[in-house]
Parts: structure tokens; C-alpha cells; sequence
């Protein structure tokens, strides 16, 4: 007769079901539904704590009760939130140094042929490399790399990262060494007497709920996705400047209307359209400032005089400052009106390049707008593009009446870019083949992209998000109130009594369905631990073989797609992808119904149940 849960278990039930229908309902942040959740345990704790239960006899043990405050705040120092913290600093390595771009745009020439076949290839890209190594760094990896391809006008990371992150887990899910929660089910099964198994022993089964569920992460999760690009402006700033063709260029030589089509979208030549290129020859081009940094890429040349540029970087390297691109309007104190960039001598006073000029089209076409060498006369309104230190940004922009407008561009320190991507490789490699917990070569990564300057610390903010280090913190509380209020134990219990009626699969797709609802809402480890044992109960009352229960476990213990709380990565790609909690819930309960059904005939078929 199963007996009714405890007080403590049936609050611990009720306050997971609150915070979810908070989180869903989006009336409040998912900042103040965490903290009021973490408030709510550590209040409630504190004034009904938890006794000490014998396990053996069931009777309350002498000494203290758990102690609520550790228990609800201990999330903020939880190795899976440094672990978390310390991923996205190294990601953020990647990005700054630019050390990720050859790899981006090898995947942005696969998108260029046709969007869904470049997110189809990275989907198996990423499903393949899970099997063999742990999904986390794996994830860490292609999240800076479809930010750049984001940005390069590939598809929103908000359509890629959800489906790229289901791919890894069905990935880490293929074999025994994917996920350390496999490891930690198969290691339990032994210890109940279950036999020892292969790594690729259940392969094939995932392998097959596999091919069912990639058209779905393909096709049907991303139009489900919303589109966090910013919408174009119309207004964007076009940029005026001339490209400067480096002495070794491959162009030299060639006719201007050959090298047209070679010109990055969104560039617009000006000029004529004949003649060979010279050796450093200007050639005027006008378009973003993300357009020009792929047309000094793909035609190697460059926006300024060499030797501004060779000045700037002497001086980021002997002041250890970033490198950093600002917009600013010329006002009408401004000595620099009527002038050109030639004759104004803003390189040799202040030591910055103007990388280009956005003309206002109220003042674009009159009729003294360029000097009789072809250069753009300067004028009110002009808005200039300008690159430097900060203190000779700053300095240029109060001496010549400059107003800097908000925001700036930060330049990839593209001299550190081999060495954050040695850090990032082995800190994934270290982790991949189980010399250090990846906890502790996240932490060894991050500390070196300190150390080596790869990551500035006054910068690391940009790094972190604090939506994700509350949400983490709270979710831990709520596994672990879970975990030791009794609830989890409570419901496999319960669950065991109802499956004696059920054919087999039914009773697999019973235990999957199970850990996974529990593995959403407290933990891997939590899933692991009591649906084990559970599994090989109900395997002896039914008279079954344990192995496919136990695998019922194992499976549902990883499909953890339907709250961002459910796993590390979910929440890694929460920030990125901006997210909310609805985004999980839409896209993951199908598929992990899918998952369920699919998993549950496979494991019937293959054991003849």
C-alpha cells in the first residue's frame, strides 16, 4: 500500500509545478521566478527544516536537520554554475580573438548553397561528435561559430542553436561514454548484478530514434524557433571609403570588371568599371561596416595607410587596450569640415584610422561634395567610422568637435587567435578523454584566457549572463529539495505500483516517460540514482530481462530538451539564442514524445518484448 508523501515532499511537488508555471507564463522575468523560488526554499526551510531519516529504519535520526540556507543558496557555488561560467568565458575567447572565423566561414559557404542544407550537415556534424565526446564542449564550440555565422546573415541563432543542442544530446545518448550520466546508470546497474555493457551495445537503437527525429530537429524545430535577428534598417549606414589593393595581392593585374563579381554582398563599387589593378591603387567602395571587413578579407587590401594601422597596434600592445571602432557625427564646431581625410591630419595628430565616411542623404549630391582629387569632402552630419585605442578615440573626438555616438566594436585581438583556440582545444580534449572532469579543465581554459589576455577581466562581463546564473543556481535548489525531501523517491514508488497491468512496452515507454519528467525538473544524477533501482524492481515483479528497463532509465535520464533547468548546455545556449522558458517547452515536448515512442518499440523489438 503506498503510503502518502511527506509534508516536506508534497511542497517540494508543489513549488516545482509553481516555478514551472511561472516560467511558462512569462508574467515575471526568469531572474525574480528564480529568486523567488530560491526565497521560498530558504524561508521555508528555515522555519520547517527537513529531519534526518534513517534509511534503514525509517526513523528520524538525532542532530541538526538539513540546513535550508545551504541547501537553497548552495546553487551560487555549485560546480555546475562555475563550470557554466567558465565555458562562456572561454567561448567568449573565441569570439574577441577571431580565432573561430576560418571555421565559420568554411560552414558559411555550405549555407550559402542553401540554408537548410548547411544546418542538415551541422546537425550530423554535431550529432557524430557527441557520440564520441561529451556533449558540453562539443555545444561550447558551435556556439561562438553559428553567433559568427548569425551575424554573417546565415540563420538566427535562435533557429540554430535549439537544434543543434537536441542533436547532441541524442548523440551523447549513442554510446556508454557520451554523457557521464550514462556512465553513472550503467556503473548502478552493475552494482545490482546487471552485466557490464559495450560501448556501442545500444547504438543501433539510438541510431534508429535518431533518423526519425532529425527531420523534426531539421525541418519542423526551427520554424517553431522565433527570429531574434534585429529587423534591417532601412537607414543603415553605408560607408564611403577606399580600399587600398596590398603590393601582393592576387588582383593586380586583373581588369576592375573581373573582380566585381568577387566583391562581398552588400559592397557597391564606384568608379570605372575597366582598367588593370595597380599596386596599391585606391579603389572606391562603399557599404557596412560589416561588408567592408569581408571586402578587406576577400580582396586583401586595406581601409587606411598601413603605417596608421601598424601605429595603432604598437600602441594597443604597449598599453595592453583593445582595439576599438567608434561612429561619430561631425557637429558644426568641427574643424574638419570642408576638409578631406588627406588633408586633415587626423592619423599624425591623433594616431586613428577613419576606415570610411556615411554621407546623410539630406546632404548627399551637392555639388561640392568631392575635392578635385576624388576624396569626400567633409561636411555637418557626416558620420565618420573611426578606429583606435579608447584614450585616442576620446581625445580625437573632443578636439575636433566629434560627438561619439553609442556603442563601439570591439576588434578581434586576431594575435592571440591560435592561442585561445590551443586553450579551447585542450581544455575539450582534456575533458573529452576523461584526464580532468570537464568542471576542471573549464576552469584551467578560463583561468589561461585570463592569464594570456586572450579575455580581458575587465571585459568578462560581456561574457556572463546573469539570467543564466540565477536560473542554474535555483534549478539546483530545486533537484536537490527534490532529491532529499523524499519526493523523488515517493514517485518511483508510486510509479511501480501502476505498471503491473501494462504490456512491456508500454511499461518501458512508462519508466522513460518517468525519469525524463524527473530529469526535467531536478537532475541528471537525481534521475539516475532512483530510477535505476526502480528499474530493476519492476523487472523482477513482472518477470522481465532488467536490461531494457535499465536502458528505459538510461535514455530518459538524457532526454532533457523540455526546460532550460533540464541541463547544462540548455541553459549555455538560453543566452545566445535568447531564449525564453516557452521556447524549451514548445520545441522539446515533441520531441521528446517523439523520442519516448520511438525508444520504447526499438527497445521492445530488440529484446522481443
Amino acid at each position: 500500500m503506498l503510503s502518502l508523501p511527506t509534508y516536506h515532499a508534497m511542497a517540494a511537488m508543489a513549488l516545482t509545478v509553481m516555478m514551472f508555471v511561472g516560467f511558462v507564463r512569462g508574467r515575471m522575468s526568469i531572474e525574480i521566478v528564480s529568486l523567488l523560488t530560491i526565497a521560498v526554499i530558504a524561508v521555508g526551510l528555515y522555519f520547517f527544516p527537513i529531519p534526518k531519516i534513517d534509511p534503514v529504519t525509517g526513523l528520524v535520526e538525532a542532530g541538526s536537520p538539513t540546513d535550508g540556507l545551504v541547501l537553497a543558496f548552495g546553487g551560487f557555488g555549485h560546480y555546475a554554475l562555475i563550470t557554466i561560467c567558465a565555458l562562456m568565458v572561454m567561448g567568449r575567447g573565441l569570439v574577441v580573438t577571431g580565432a573561430l572565423e576560418p571555421a565559420a566561414r568554411v560552414l558559411e559557404r555550405v549555407f550559402k548553397i542553401n540554408l537548410q542544407l548547411g544546418l542538415l550537415v551541422s546537425l550530423l556534424i554535431v550529432l557524430f561528435l557527441s557520440m564520441f565526446v561529451n556533449n558540453t564542449p562539443v555545444l561550447v564550440l558551435m556556439i561562438p561559430i553559428f553567433a559568427a555565422l548569425a551575424a554573417r546573415g546565415a540563420l538566427p541563432t535562435s533557429k540554430t542553436l535549439m537544434p543543434l543542442n537536441a542533436a547532441s544530446l541524442i548523440g551523447g545518448l549513442a554510446t556508454t561514454i557520451g554523457t557521464s550520466t550514462n556512465i553513472l546508470v550503467v556503473s548502478i546497474a552493475v552494482d545490482l548484478g546487471m552485466r557490464e555493457m559495450g560501448v556501442f551495445d545500444f547504438t543501433p537503437i539510438v541510431l534508429g530514434a535518431a533518423l526519425i527525429a532529425l527531420p523534426y530537429m531539421w525541418l519542423v524545430m526551427p520554424r517553431l524557433l522565433k527570429d531574434n535577428k534585429v529587423a534591417a534598417d532601412q537607414n543603415v549606414r553605408r560607408f564611403h571609403t577606399r580600399l587600398r589593393i596590398a603590393g601582393d595581392s592576387d588582383l593586380i593585374g586583373q581588369d576592375v570588371s573581373d573582380i566585381l563579381p568577387k566583391l562581398p554582398d552588400g559592397i557597391i563599387f564606384h568608379g570605372e568599371q575597366k582598367g588593370p589593378i595597380q599596386p596599391q591603387q585606391r579603389i572606391h567602395i562603399s557599404g557596412t561596416h560589416e561588408a567592408l571587413e569581408d571586402a578587406v578579407r576577400e580582396l586583401k587590401g586595406e581601409l587606411a595607410p598601413n603605417w596608421v594601422l601598424d601605429r595603432i597596434k604598437r600602441s594597443s600592445a604597449a598599453l595592453g587596450s583593445d582595439i576599438l571602432v567608434f561612429e561619430m557625427t561631425v557637429t558644426a564646431d568641427s574643424r574638419l569640415i570642408t576638409r578631406t581625410l588627406p588633408s586633415s591630419g587626423i592619423a599624425d595628430l591623433y594616431g586613428v584610422a577613419v576606415l570610411g565616411i556615411h554621407r546623410p542623404a539630406r546632404v548627399l549630391g551637392g555639388p561640392d561634395q568631392y575635392s578635385d582629387g576624388g576624396d569626400l569632402r567633409i561636411t555637418e552630419g557626416d558620420v565618420l567610422l573611426v578606429m583606435g585605442i579608447q584614450e585616442d578615440l576620446e581625445a580625437f573626438s573632443r578636439a575636433d568637435s566629434l560627438l561619439m555616438l553609442d556603442g563601439a566594436r570591439e576588434m578581434p585581438r586576431r594575435s592571440k587567435a591560435l592561442l585561445a583556440a590551443a586553450i579551447m582545444g585542450f581544455s575539450v580534449f582534456t575533458a573529452a578523454v576523461g584526464i580532468f572532469p570537464i568542471a576542471i579543465s573549464a576552469l584551467a581554459g578560463a583561468i589561461l584566457m585570463f592569464v594570456t589576455g586572450c579575455v580581458k577581466f575587465d571585459r568578462v562581463g560581456r561574457a556572463l549572463s546573469g539570467q543564466v546564473i540565477v536560473l542554474v543556481a535555483a534549478s539546483i535548489a530545486i533537484g536537490r529539495i527534490i532529491d532529499e525531501s523524499g519526493a523523488a523517491a515517493w514517485l518511483g514508488e508510486a510509479l511501480s505500483l501502476g505498471l503491473i497491468i501494462l504490456p512491456p512496452a508500454l511499461v518501458l515507454a512508462a519508466i522513460m516517460a518517468f525519469v525524463t519528467v524527473l530529469t526535467n525538473f531536478a537532475s541528471n544524477a537525481t534521475a539516475a540514482t532512483v530510477g535505476t533501482p526502480i528499474a530493476f524492481s519492476i523487472a523482477a515483479q513482472l518477470d522481465l530481462p532488467p536490461e531494457p528497463l535499465v536502458l528505459a532509465v538510461l535514455f530518459g535520464c538524457n532526454l532533457c530538451y523540455a526546460t532550460p533547468i533540464a541541463y547544462q548546455t540548455n541553459m549555455l545556449i538560453m543566452a545566445e539564442g535568447n531564449y525564453d522558458f516557452a521556447d524549451y517547452v514548445r520545441t522539446g515536448v515533441p520531441l521528446v514524445v517523439l523520442m519516448v515512442a520511438t525508444l520504447s518499440v526499438l527497445l521492445a523489438i530488440t529484446y522481443g518484448l
